[in-house]
């Protein structure tokens, strides 16, 4: 059931963890690609999420845990290795309750507001995950970091438009709370990569964790869907696996202070599903590339600031 937590060199599925306390440039590399290509994934997941029309947010996110945690399972039972580190639980547990939570919550976010502006208040993550590090992994932010967040917020701020009503606040406002779960878990993933464990474990863990947790009330609130929906759900499950293991890859490659920036071109991809696939096509607002540029600038010059540093 456990395996010993001693450092070291794994492999999975062919791609190497250094589970370093500090991080080699090759590793922050590689931090870089897999990150990009999550965000490529999850600019898909949040297209397909939409695409699947007006179904209940629970039912929505069950198909992609699902998908997910079958995906997961098979990679494990190809490599006949089911094991866990042994004190791992617990984080694990904490990453998989609010890993639901930063989904929930952005999917809530993408059946209410454009995908972009529901990608951006996602990507507020990063931010919460720098936040988190200094209590969870000792990775201490510096008044710059503060700074830089309470930036990004201003951005949130800008997006969210409160003065415009409460019908179109309170989905920015879940939304920002989906982008705090996100940040949190990813903050247990580098935890747990730390210690050892294998990022497919984590992805399985949390996926299955996630499915059982959320069956009851996709139960209560489910909708009979039509073969396309049932088609686009499937698909964002897909993506959604392609991107969970990309993006623990390279959390674990990497702290979220020398890499998170890159996460940010989830939102020019999504933008551009948006205006292309989408009808009518969702160009974004002058107010939302003004939030757009605070929370994006906010990140490369924290990226900036850590890489002199």
């Amino acid at each position: 059931m456990y395996e010993t937590n001693e450092p070291s060199t794994q492999k999975n599925g062919g791609m190497v963890e250094l589970n370093n306390a500090a991080p080699t440039e090759n590793n922050r590399r590689q931090g870089v690609f897999f990150l990009l290509l999550s965000a490529l994934c999850f600019s898909l997941m949040s297209l397909f999420v939409r695409l699947a029309g007006d179904l209940p947010t629970f039912q929505k996110a069950f198909f992609r845990n699902v998908i997910a945690a079958i995906v997961a399972f098979c990679l494990l039972a190809k490599s006949g290795n089911f094991k866990m580190h042994k004190g791992s639980l617990p984080a694990l547990l904490a990453r998989s309750v609010v890993g639901l939570i930063g989904i929930v919550g952005n999917f809530y976010a993408i059946d209410r507001m454009s995908i972009s502006d529901a990608s951006i208040l996602n990507k507020l993550a990063p931010f919460f995950s720098v936040a988190f590090s200094g209590l969870i992994l000792k990775e201490k932010a510096s008044w710059k970091d503060w700074v830089l967040i309470a930036v990004a917020f201003l951005g949130a701020v800008v997006i969210i438009r409160p003065t415009y009503g409460i019908e179109q606040s309170i989905p920015a406002l879940v939304g920002v709370l989906g982008g705090l779960g996100a940040g949190l878990a990813y903050t247990f993933v580098r935890y747990l990569s730390q210690r050892g464990e294998r990022g497919i474990f984590i992805v399985f863990f949390f996926s299955a964790f996630s499915s059982v947790a959320i069956l009851p009330l996709m139960v209560l609130e489910y909708q009979p869907m039509t073969g396309v929906q049932l088609c686009f759900l499937l698909l964002a499950g897909v993506a959604a696996s392609g991107a969970q293991l990309c993006v623990t890859k390279a959390y674990s490659c990497a702290p979220a202070k020398d890499i998170s920036v890159y996460d940010y071109s989830q939102v020019l991809f999504t933008a551009l599903w948006g205006v292309l696939f989408l009808s009518p096509p969702q160009i974004p607002d002058f107010v939302s590339y003004i939030g757009y540029t605070i929370i994006i600038g906010a990140a490369v010059v924290k990226y900036m600031v850590s890489r002199k540093h």
